[in-house]
Order: C-alpha cells, then structure tokens, then sequence
C-alpha cells in the first residue's frame, strides 16, 4: 500500500497594490515584492483568489521575471464564492467555511496553494479568512509571504499612534450613518488614544473626505494616505484646524486612486 501524499502548504501571497489604477508602465514587481515571495509565487500552480483575472495578470508579472513552474493556461485556479468578495468572509458561517475545505482539496493531495487577493495582503481589508481558519483546522501550514500592506503604510506614514489601532473596514454610505459613525469614531480615538483606520470605494474617495473636514472636531488629527508605493503616492497629516486653512491640500491628493484614511490624536 502506498503512503498517503505529504499535505501541502497554503502560502499567503501578496501583490502589488497597484491592480486596477491607471498605471501606464507598472514597477517591476522587484520593487515591492522581495526575493524569495517572487519564487513561491513561481512554483505554485494551484491558487484560491478572489479575482482569475486579476491573478494571471500578476502572473503574467511573475511569469516575466522569473517564469513560471507551469504555463499559464495550466494553472489550477478557483474564485472564492461572490459573497466573500461583497461582505468578507470574516464571519464564522457554516457554509462559508465547508466551502473553504473543499477549496483546500489539492493541499490534502499534497499540493502547495497559494491564496492571493486582488492588491495587497490576502485575509487584511480583503476576502480569504475562511480559507485560513479551513488550513489551520485541517492541519495545513500557513506561512505568509512578505509584501506591501496599504493599511500597514498608511500607519506608518501618518504619524498617528502606531502601538494602539483599529482597522474598522468600510463606513455606511448615507451621510447622516456615515456622520454618526466618524463621531463615534473620534470619541474613540480621542478617549482612548487608539488609531482608527478605514477605506472607501475610490470614486467616493471626495465625499468621504468632505464627511470628515465637516464633521470631525478642529482638534482631531486626520490623515489621508492615497495611491501608496505608486508613483503619485500621497500622504498628508495634520489637525482639522490645519485642513481647513490649506483647502488646497485636497486638490493634492489623488483621491480616484486608492486611498487609506486614519484618525486619532
């Protein structure tokens, strides 16, 4: 009777941040990838991600640069279920996380699998939870790869507190939700010292600025750290007193790329 396969590894592999932003010649994914996150990338053949096309456009990357353990056309590649792209998969769910099992069937053949996101680090602001705690219950290891964390960044190039932070995902999108949740998310972060960090869909990038010099207290200190490692990459922090004497500061950020917005004291 032959063994049975050594399982495989799910390895969290992350991408440049700069998928989907008009980026006329993209930076060589040398620049923000090290090493030896490129070569996993280029041995694996089995990938869990949240967008096929998105993957083998960086795999078309890796592949110019490194090669590729296998052609494109032959990579086994599955999408994580369309509700983890809408809500994140996050929240313990009895189907969600039977999903995420047979995700990992190749890995329990002994295959390596790679889960990637979109931009960025998969399972932080983006889908892929799941298939983590699915790994970790199925006696899986989990190694994660070094990579570019926009939230990370933004903390770091904000000046706000770096020991205490909260990453609070997406605010609701009507104004008067959307006021009362800043409010509480000042008091919070002026009562207790703690960083609040968010995201919004790019194209409500203004509005969500304009929310945030209307409604914050002159005293709060805001940050807003747009199209990280990109060319036009942008970051200003100051008080709201301050913003709203340089109105011209937003006309400088370039808010239809990517941006991270973060407040405290």
């Amino acid at each position: 009777m032959n063994p049975p396969p050594q399982h495989g590894a799910l390895y969290l592999v992350p991408t440049p941040l700069d998928f989907g932003c008009p980026t006329p010649h993209p930076a060589p994914l040398g620049q923000w990838l090290p090493s030896e996150t490129l070569a996993c990338a280029s041995r694996l053949t089995h990938w869990i991600t949240e967008n096929a096309k998105s993957t083998r456009a960086f795999l078309k990357r890796v592949q110019a640069e490194t090669g590729l353990a296998a052609p494109l056309q032959s990579q086994h590649m599955v999408e994580l279920a369309r509700a983890a792209h809408k809500a994140g998969d996050h929240v313990i769910d009895a189907a969600s996380e039977a999903q995420a099992r047979l995700l990992l069937a190749p890995a329990l053949l002994g295959n390596d699998i790679g889960l990637v996101s979109e931009a960025g680090l998969p399972a932080i602001a983006d889908p892929g939870s799941s298939v983590v705690r699915a790994a970790h219950a199925l006696g899986l290891r989990v190694l994660p790869l070094v990579g570019p964390s926009a939230l990370l960044l933004a903390l770091a190039a904000s000046g706000l507190n770096g020991q205490n932070f909260a990453f609070v995902g997406y605010l609701p999108q009507a104004a008067p939700a959307r006021a009362q949740r800043l409010r509480e998310l000042q008091a919070l972060a002026l009562q207790t010292g703690q960083t609040q960090l968010f995201i919004e869909t790019p194209y409500r990038n203004s509005a969500m600025l304009q929310s945030l010099l209307h409604t914050l207290q002159a005293h709060t200190r805001l940050a807003v750290c747009c199209a990280l490692t990109l060319p036009e990459q942008s970051c200003r922090s100051a008080l709201l007193s301050d913003w709203k004497k340089n109105p011209h500061w937003q006309g400088e950020l370039p808010l239809q790329a990517p941006a991270v917005f973060l407040l405290g004291r």
